[in-house]
This record gives C-alpha cells, structure tokens and sequence, in this order.
C-alpha cells in the first residue's frame, strides 16, 4: 500500500487539468460547441464549460458532469482520464 504523503502535491490539480483538456478535446471532435453542452447540462452559460475544461479558479468536472457529458457526447467516460 501507497502512503498518500508521497503523492505529488499538484497531483489533483495536473488530474483535473488533464480531464479538462481531455473534454475540450472529444467535445470539439464531435463539433460541439461549449454552449451547446452547457444548455444539454442544464447551464445557462459556458461559464461552468469554459471554466473548468481549462481549470480556471479551480473549477472543475465532478464525476456526475462527466458521465453526463460522456453520454450526450457518446463516448466512454475513461476516454477523459486518458493520460492520467
């Protein structure tokens, strides 16, 4: 077993910024525009969308975001933590 204090203290920041990209990346090859998977989640702005696939001020995707996103852009929700 691991012991948590040797983890990377930017850990959790470098995993969300991956997952981020990641989204960015598959919404834009199903030609998805920020505002239209903000209005299919529920948003009324990109705000949320913009914010968190590049992680500004700490916002990011919880899991119930990205098994929301991952089924309305049709993909598998592992395909965001690729290069985690």
């Amino acid at each position: 077993m691991r012991d948590i204090d040797n983890l990377e203290d930017n850990f959790c920041e470098n995993l969300h910024k991956t997952i981020g990209i990641n989204v960015k990346r598959i919404r834009k090859t199903k030609n998805i525009s920020q505002l239209k998977l903000a209005y299919a989640l529920g948003y009324k702005s990109v705000s949320p969308i913009s914010g968190a696939e590049i992680y500004y001020n700490k916002i990011h995707f919880n899991i119930e975001n990205l098994a929301k996103i991952a089924y309305i852009l049709e993909v598998n929700i592992s395909d965001f933590f690729i290069g985690v």
